[in-house]
């Protein structure tokens, strides 16, 4: 550290030496002439250039020489243009009047006022998805911190019951009710069946609520104890993790094509602004449930199931155990895959799954690099997902 010091000190002084002397001979020719060929939209450049010459107390110049035909002067000096009209000059004499000047200022504060107005108008646009952003952020860094999610999960299950009533059960008259819809509806939440039956005994929607609330928290509470509740909260932090990865992202692409074309609305009578804030926050709550539903479903079907050893295995793992998923999504791979190099850095208790797979059902099919290569960005992925390449493995 010493010889870099001693280093930098003697490049500091030798550098010194060198620019002392430059600068004596520039002073010595006149000082530092700067020559502006344009005007810049906005005078504080005119200024910083006009700054570089002239510096405490060094001798020195500046001079801009314009022409009429610049854009500045075209579009916003029109006062000082109908005043060169009237000199009738000619076309090579130099115009050296003060009112060009301030004609020339006029037009900057038009143009910088204009700038202004048009980056307030974008950052109220920016706002709408800075908003969000916080929301996401913030939950993600609460995840990541080893925030307990057992209450969320039970509000997130909370939550999708409140929707799939408000989608099979919407009037208070039981006749009106599709009990066979919700009974489905439900077994796709959580593997446990609930019979038609059941819900019938049932005379109000708060009634309702209740009891099939009540059949989903015994049904949660029986998988975490079957999970042991260490790495329920495990799985619950990585799954939601890459739930709220996967659904922002497509939120955001949602968002930036609904920009595209916001302005349109404009064209309806309506504030494209105001559309923009109202739909902004639609898909928002609509990315939000799809997010809860998707939690409840995946850490549902979350299952253990004890894999056959052999004696040299069994010795070194003696209590590995297999997560599996019945689902094909690729969240619930993503999430088991960290869940199971987690565990392998001893990140969960010795009781913790260590070997995470798939259930072999799930079969994608293999891509080749040219496959890939000769996709476009709007084609759908050759992987088989469905989703567009660009929203899948072209990202």
């Amino acid at each position: 550290m010493k010889k870099v010091l001693a280093r930098y000190n003697e490049l500091l002084s030798n550098y010194q030496s060198i620019c002392s002397d430059e600068g004596k001979r520039v002073k010595d020719v006149g000082g530092l002439y700067v020559l502006g060929t344009e005007r810049h939209d906005s005078r504080r450049i005119d200024n910083q250039l006009r700054g570089r010459s002239g510096r405490q107390g060094d001798p020195g110049e500046s001079r801009f020489y314009l022409s009429l035909e610049d854009e500045l002067m075209r579009l916003f000096a029109t006062g000082a243009m109908d005043f060169v009209m009237k000199k009738a000059l000619p076309d090579d004499a130099p115009l050296g009047d003060k009112f060009v000047s301030k004609a020339i200022e006029r037009a900057q504060n038009t143009v910088e006022q204009r700038n202004a107005e048009t980056r307030k108008n974008v950052l109220k646009y920016d706002e709408v998805m800075n908003e969000q952003r916080k929301v996401i952020y913030a939950r993600r860094n609460e995840i990541l911190s080893g925030e307990d999610l057992r209450e969320d999960t039970i509000n997130n299950f909370a939550a999708v019951i409140d929707d799939a009533l408000d989608t099979y059960c919407v009037t208070e008259h039981k006749e009106d009710w599709d009990l066979e819809g919700l009974a489905t509806a439900l077994q796709a939440l959580w593997p446990q069946k609930v019979e038609s039956s059941y819900l019938e005994k049932h005379q109000d929607v708060n009634e309702l609520y209740e009891a099939v609330m009540g059949n989903a928290i015994q049904f949660y509470e029986s998988r975490e104890q079957e999970l042991t509740p260490d790495v329920m909260r495990q799985v619950e932090g990585q799954i939601m993790l890459r739930i709220l990865d996967q659904r922002w992202r497509d939120h955001l692409y949602s968002m930036d094509y609904l920009k595209e074309g916001i302005h349109l609305r404009a064209m309806g009578q309506k504030n494209p602004l105001t559309e923009w804030q109202r739909e902004g926050f639609e898909m928002f709550e609509t990315m939000m449930d799809s997010v809860s539903e998707d939690f409840v479903k995946y850490v549902s079907h979350i299952e253990i199931s004890d894999n056959p050893k052999t004696d040299n295995e069994k010795n070194t793992l003696d209590q590995s155990q297999n997560v599996q998923y019945s689902g094909t999504d690729e969240i619930a791979s993503g999430a088991l895959a960290a869940i199971s190099s987690n565990k392998a850095a001893g990140a969960v208790m010795d009781n913790a799954p260590t070997v995470v797979e798939e259930n072999k059902s799930v079969k994608q099919k293999t891509v080749v690099k040219s496959e890939f290569e000769k996709t476009g960005r709007n084609d759908p992925c050759p992987c088989g997902s469905g989703k567009k390449f660009k929203q899948c493995c072209g990202r």
